[in-house]
Parts: structure tokens; sequence; C-alpha cells
């Protein structure tokens, strides 16, 4: 059962990689560009997320908030936001309620890794609505990033 374009985005309340817990309502009334990611320090996750770092100055540009997040803790994320440079908040899904509720997770990764967050995207309007939907099965892939572009500049 997937989150279609158009209906109400899950509500969620995540510690941050600063140990502060963050909802998505913080944001209502900016767009929310939610980037789920299996694990960090991982190849393929750290350029999805490098590429949203390269470019945060467009998503500034455009009220737009960008949240990363994967079911590592928040200790782990936090080593993971210093060593690239993220600019925006990585958030710990560590109990997978937040993977689950967006319907990204996977029930068995690869080394036997179970309940770890797929690679998905996701744009939630101002309105709390979801307005882009993108979850990849191969987690070799990487996000539509111009699609993405494309729905938070409208």
């Amino acid at each position: 059962m997937s989150l279609q374009v158009g209906a109400q985005a899950p509500g969620f309340k995540l510690t941050s990689s600063e140990l502060k817990e963050v909802s998505l309502s913080d944001f209502k009334g900016k767009k929310v560009v939610i980037h789920f990611f299996p694990l960090a320090f991982t190849g393929v996750c750290t350029e999805q997320l490098c590429t949203m770092r390269d470019n945060f100055g467009y998503y500034e540009g455009v009220n737009a908030q960008i949240l990363g997040i994967s079911v590592d803790s928040p200790f782990a994320l936090a080593k993971f936001k210093e060593a690239q440079n993220y600019q925006f908040p990585l958030l710990s899904d560590f109990n997978k309620e937040a993977a689950a509720a967006y319907d990204a997770l996977y029930q068995d990764f690869v080394l036997g890794l179970r309940g770890v967050a797929k690679r998905a995207a996701f744009v939630i309007d101002e309105e709390g609505k979801i307005a882009y939907a993108e979850v990849l099965e191969d987690a070799g892939n990487l996000p539509d990033f111009a699609a993405i572009n494309k729905v938070v500049a409208e």
C-alpha cells in the first residue's frame, strides 16, 4: 500500500543527529523534501545526500526543508553529518516507524539485515500533503533529482 500524491503525509517525531526532537509538523507552511536512505556511510547513500548538500542553496531559495532519515542511531548520523558537511537535519528512525508509515522499509536487506529503510524520496507540500513519492526497490538506484526539483519549484 504505497502513498499516493495528494494523500496526507504521515506525521512523525524523530530524534535528530543533534539529539533534538523533530516532527513533520514543525515545517508547516514549507515544502519538505524527505530522503529515506538505508544506512549511513554507504556509497550510494552518501551520493544521494551529497547531491542534496550540493544543491542546498536551490532548496533554501524555494522555501523547502530537506530531511534525511535512516534507521541508524542519532550518534552514527551525527558522525555521518559531520564527515559530509550536510547542512540539513539527519533524523534517526531507529524504531522504524517513519519508514514503515511511508511504506519504505525492507523486510530483508543485504547481509541478512532486516528492517532497513528503502531509498525513497518524498516532497510534502505546505499543507502537509504528498506532492511527490518515489520508493526504490533497488537500493543501488538514486531518486530522480530533476523530478524532485521540478515539484519543489512548482
